[in-house]
């Protein structure tokens, strides 16, 4: 009895009716014809609930349905959730669907409703878009059924709990990949790009023949030989290249419910997935007070996965982020040149300064590709018409802030670092952009 109970509800209709019925029997007490109506109103409406209620309890599991959780989530992008749910009941119902969503993603009033033909089984989805990454709990999918009358109410609990882990976005990985393979720089337009540099590996000492570049004549060999020789060379295609991550005070500003270190980390994933499809080797870490989340720049099957690992795994108090100690770890750890993505923000130009020496002592002995954010929520501002003289002047601080930003990338070009300056949503294709920019330009 007390399992009948807990899945027995009566509806709204049921209490409107008995309000009627109410409403009736005091007006009866004045008018005793209207007494009699109430009377006869609520031993139907009683019959009615009592066979709705028989109805809905006729079979065991007269509603069936299963939910199709992905393995996991990806942090930032549309996921999408299916679920079957098939009606055996002999006539149409109609149903509620009430899921028990993980409390990040804070849908509260969330339900699906649907009407279902006698028999039939149909396939729904709906999707959700994380922005924390983490352990997602997902609880019971709750139905509530009535028939047409739509006087009682039977609840189905279907699903089961389970527990999905949110992991750094993935699910764009192949459309960057595309990119990345086919040398596609889309916001450079179809340019062609000087080859400024080469990166070479020494293969062997062959006899000189002619068309040979003149430039690669080996001496000492020759001398030895009493005949031209020349270094042969093959271009190295697997240049190390590591993404560092602030996870500093800068990088805990919201846009679209995301923190600039989640979009960070997202475009780490999709960089290195693009890095790896380049035979280069793809590393990373993370740096604040103290350095984290070390993945060694290697090309190998299982970085994707490390990396991955590495990402979901970051945490943070957004203290204030160490540059000297960034500076001593490249330099002790990272030995060969290599290209180093670096995402951090700067808002003002002092605030780059300060860490200026050490930025470029790392360009000293690194190809450093600096990427920071602009702020999307001062072209709001700047966009917006001006009514008062307080909007002119808040116009004017945010254009004020815009420049500096551009200040930040031209003070960064003046000492031979890369950068790029980029609105959140676009950090990712942007910063592919540029890696391969880089890459085609021959300058790591």
């Amino acid at each position: 009895m007390k399992k009948f109970f807990n899945s027995l509800f009566l509806n709204n209709r049921f209490f409107y009716v008995l309000g009627i019925v109410v409403a009736l029997f005091i007006i009866g007490f004045f008018i005793p014809i209207f007494f009699s109506i109430a009377k006869i109103i609520l031993f139907s409406v009683c019959s009615i609930t009592i066979i709705d209620m028989l109805f809905l309890f006729s079979r065991k599991n007269a509603i069936t349905g299963e939910r199709f959780l992905p393995e996991k989530l990806s942090n930032g992008d549309d996921n999408v959730i299916n679920i079957t749910i098939k009606n055996q009941y002999s006539i149409r119902v109609n149903a509620i669907i009430l899921e028990e969503l993980p409390y990040q993603l804070q849908l509260r009033y969330f339900k699906i409703t649907e009407n279902f033909k006698k028999q039939e089984e149909r396939a729904l989805k709906y999707t959700v878009r994380p922005t924390l990454r983490g352990d997602y709990d997902f609880g019971n999918m709750n139905v509530y059924v009535s028939t047409p009358l739509q006087f009682a109410t039977r609840k189905y609990i279907l699903g089961k709990p389970k527990v999905i882990k949110c992991y750094p976005s993935f699910l764009k990985l192949n459309d960057f990949s595309i990119k990345a393979i086919s040398n596609d720089i889309s916001s450079h337009g179809n340019k062609k790009i000087r080859r400024i540099g080469n990166s070479m590996e020494f293969e062997q000492i062959k006899e000189y023949v002619t068309g040979d570049d003149i430039r690669t004549l080996n001496w000492k060999a020759t001398a030895k030989r009493s005949q031209l020789m020349v270094n042969q060379y093959v271009e190295e295609k697997s240049q190390p290249v590591y993404a560092i991550i602030d996870t500093g005070r800068p990088m805990q500003m919201h846009f679209d419910n995301l923190t600039l270190l989640d979009y960070s980390i997202n475009a780490t994933l999709a960089v290195s997935n693009a890095i790896l499809k380049k035979h280069d080797k793809a590393g990373m870490f993370s740096f604040s007070q103290k350095i984290e989340n070390i993945i060694v720049a290697e090309q190998r099957n299982s970085q994707m996965n490390l990396i991955s690992e590495s990402l979901y795994n970051i945490k943070t108090n957004f203290l204030e982020s160490d540059y000297s100690l960034l500076y001593a770890t490249i330099k002790r750890k990272i030995t060969s040149r290599s290209l180093l993505i670096l995402y951090t923000n700067f808002e003002t130009l002092d605030a780059l300064k300060r860490q200026l020496p050490y930025l470029r002592a790392i360009a000293k002995s690194h190809l450093l590709l600096v990427v920071f954010f602009q702020n999307t929520e001062l072209n709001k501002i700047i966009d917006e018409k001006s009514n008062k003289v307080s909007d002119i002047y808040d116009k004017i601080i945010a254009e004020k802030f815009m420049y500096e930003k551009k200040q930040i990338a031209n003070e960064l070009k003046k000492y031979g670092i890369q950068s790029v300056l980029t609105k959140p949503k676009e950090l990712t294709g942007n910063t592919i952009n540029k890696y391969i920019e880089l890459k085609l330009r021959g300058l790591f």
